[in-house]
């Protein structure tokens, strides 16, 4: 027997955001403050982060990803991500984790984005 749990079909590959949540804008926000030095395009339009969790006590947990596994700034970004976000009003943590499941394509990113970059 199979030891790995398969995935349910239907089953979303990134976990929702809690958008309902009050601080998510704020949050939002503080994402769209970073960008990929490669692309003149924030990362939250670009489509990179995947999931933002933030808890009733305002722990924010994100699961984001790069364009390219071998991304130069790879190591740097995810701290870029946590200090934008630790100092909005009501954050009292956050943890910032990397993915590369799904990979990134370019139908994550915003309309926004893709009219930036002319593919529009």
């Amino acid at each position: 027997m199979n030891s790995e749990t398969p995935q349910m079909e239907g089953a979303p590959l990134i976990k929702p955001s809690t958008t309902d949540h009050p601080l998510y804008e704020a949050v939002v926000e503080a994402c769209r403050s970073v960008y990929d030095p490669e692309i003149p395009v924030n990362i939250y339009d670009l489509g990179l982060v995947y999931t933002i969790d933030i808890n009733d006590e305002g722990d924010v947990s994100l699961v984001m990803t790069l364009t390219a596994p071998g991304c130069p700034v790879a190591a740097d970004m995810p701290g870029w991500l946590h200090d934008a976000i630790g100092p909005v009003a009501g954050v009292k943590s956050v943890d910032v984790q990397l993915t590369w499941d799904p990979p990134w394509g370019m139908d994550m990113m915003s309309d926004e984005a893709r009219l930036e970059l002319g593919f529009m």
